[in-house]
């Protein structure tokens, strides 16, 4: 494929990014407006305002673990793959429910611990399914570089890297050294447009120095490329990373390979009810698929079912009864 994989008789995927436990509500767009949110961003905040706009809410909202990295490795653990998260929780109950939740999903926690409270994000889902973020990153921020020794990414076939972690340029670039050193394959997810805005030129050098995966959606893409054509901004992707993925929404995706773009038809149906993580367990059905040796158009299509399914709850967490039913159609792709 083109991709040296040194670590080539191990299936794990190791992750490594915010642990963050998601408080999901929905509102209409004029609450939206309220809150001064961009549609369909992130932004950073103290815990003081997520505390605030709840009380604001209409409606209770809903409590699971969440954050990138961490939604796309446990969807991973779900589909039955060998997977391990790395990051940092506050010695709280939420540090505590996020920890059993990964034990849960087949996950093996490496996880560090902060007197700083657990990180949250408060997501606001409008009727049109968008959810846009409000993130206080907490005890998730303070994962040290050197707390990130090599046996953290030890049998590691991927290491899946979060975009969020450019707001802490010494702590992505360690990563990226360690995991390299560990003779794994990079995975980076941009994660935000807003991100790829604020960190351009140091995510343009990371991305040329380590990155063999990358995975971006349209916003993210036009940001970084300066194309708003997906065809142009796929293949200006695909002059960055041995494979690039763009991701276009209900309308599936691009992968490019080896000078190849495949086109990747949306799973399923239904309108979406929340796209909350759509985008990270698409990366999980898709980095399955790669480690299992699946053929590059199947990995795609796995990362469709799952980022379909997902669509269709609230929050990032398939019940255990859809992922039953994906796991029986994997030798299907």
């Amino acid at each position: 494929m083109g991709i040296n994989w040194k670590n080539n008789r191990s299936k794990m995927v190791v992750g490594i990014g915010s642990a963050l436990v998601d408080i999901l509500t929905h509102q209409d767009d004029a609450f939206l407006q309220e809150t001064g949110a961009v549609k369909g961003a992130m932004k950073l905040v103290e815990k003081q305002f997520i505390d605030q706009t709840i009380s604001k809410t209409t409606k209770v909202p809903s409590i699971v673990s969440g954050g990138s990295a961490c939604n796309t490795i446990v969807g991973i653990g779900r589909l039955g793959g060998e997977s391990r998260f790395i990051g940092k929780r506050g010695d709280d109950d939420m540090g505590a429910l996020f920890e059993e939740e990964l034990i849960k999903s087949n996950v093996e926690p490496r996880l560090f611990t902060s007197s700083s409270p657990t990180g949250r994000v408060l997501s606001i889902i409008t009727p049109d399914a968008q959810r846009s973020m409000f993130t206080y990153l907490g005890a998730s921020s303070e994962i040290l570089p050197e707390e990130l020794e090599a046996e953290c990414f030890v049998d590691a076939a991927v290491v899946h890297v979060e975009g969020y972690l450019l707001f802490n340029p010494d702590l992505i670039t360690r990563s990226l050294e360690a995991a390299k050193n560990a003779g794994a394959v990079i995975s980076l997810d941009l994660a935000s447009f807003t991100i790829v805005e604020e960190s351009k030129e140091l995510l343009e050098k990371l991305t040329y120095d380590f990155v063999d995966i990358l995975i971006a959606n349209e916003d993210e893409a036009r940001v970084f490329t300066g194309y708003a054509d997906e065809m142009d901004a796929i293949k200006a992707l695909s002059e960055k990373a041995e494979i690039s993925v763009l991701k276009v929404g209900k309308r599936g995706s691009f992968i490019s390979m080896k000078g190849e773009i495949i086109d990747v038809d949306p799973k399923g149906t239904g309108e979406a009810v929340d796209t909350t993580g759509a985008g990270d367990l698409w990366a999980s059905g898709f980095l399955f698929g790669l480690v299992n040796g699946y053929p590059i158009e199947k990995c795609g299509e796995l990362g469709s079912s799952c980022g379909h399914e997902v669509c269709q709850v609230i929050g990032a967490n398939i019940p255990e009864h859809v992922w039953a039913g994906i796991r029986k159609k994997i030798d299907m792709f």
